[in-house]
């Protein structure tokens, strides 16, 4: 991955999102330093929409712009991590709620595909890419089900900073909690198909918890 310079009528737009993708794809790490110069020249853009664009990471807060020090890619400590999941689960949980009885037979066929695409063995990075890519939709349309827009913006923000936390984390143990959360999934699931609000919530939130920690664990062996 690389940046590509930007159609001039676009950049005022553009800038922002491909950093942000820059951010969440790899291509800036955990702690780099951001250089507003190096970006607009790399992006063939002048400096203020780089500028405009860095105001409104910092605001997501997946930029911090340190005073006579610079800009610096977020990291995530182990007490940012424990708060984000904490929010991540009310949202969440509260959004399991209400999709368990609002949720589509187009949505519930959705998860049942996605079930098969998670049990896939991963050997290659791209398969490990598109095992990621399917347990983020998975959550989305849970999320989504609940049919309140606020809720999914604001799930959005904390998607992106748990990104950053899975880049800055240790993945050496990931392949070791494939089974259990192949197993949770299809928990899930199951309790969605028979309507039971109360499984469906304890299940999604062990699940979630069980996530946070193998992050958390991941983050302090990474340090």
């Amino acid at each position: 991955m690389e940046l590509v310079k930007l159609q001039r009528q676009r950049a005022v737009d553009a800038v922002y999102e491909a950093l942000r993708e820059g951010i969440l794809g790899h291509l800036f790490k955990p702690g780099e330093r951001l250089h507003v110069d190096e970006l607009s020249v790399k992006l063939g853009v002048s400096l203020t929409p780089v500028r405009n664009a860095i105001q409104q990471l910092a605001a997501e807060g997946l930029v911090e712009i340190q005073p006579r020090s610079g800009t610096f890619v977020a990291k995530l400590s182990v007490q940012d991590i424990e708060e984000t999941f904490e929010i991540r689960c009310a949202l969440e949980c509260l959004a399991a709620e209400k999709a368990t009885d609002s949720m589509e037979p187009a949505e519930l066929d959705r998860l049942r595909a996605l079930l098969l695409s998670l049990n896939r063995p991963i050997h290659t990075a791209e398969d490990r890419k598109a095992h990621e890519q399917a347990n983020t939709e998975f959550h989305r349309i849970l999320i989504r089900a609940s049919r309140n827009r606020r809720l999914e913006d604001m799930y959005e923000g904390l998607n992106a900073h748990l990104k950053i936390a899975r880049i800055h984390g240790s993945e050496q143990s990931w392949r070791s909690r494939l089974d259990e959360e192949q197993a949770e999934h299809r928990q899930i699931v199951a309790a969605l198909e028979i309507r039971d609000v109360d499984l469906v919530v304890s299940t999604l939130r062990k699940h979630i918890y069980r996530a946070k920690d193998a992050l958390v664990a991941s983050v302090l062996q990474a340090e």
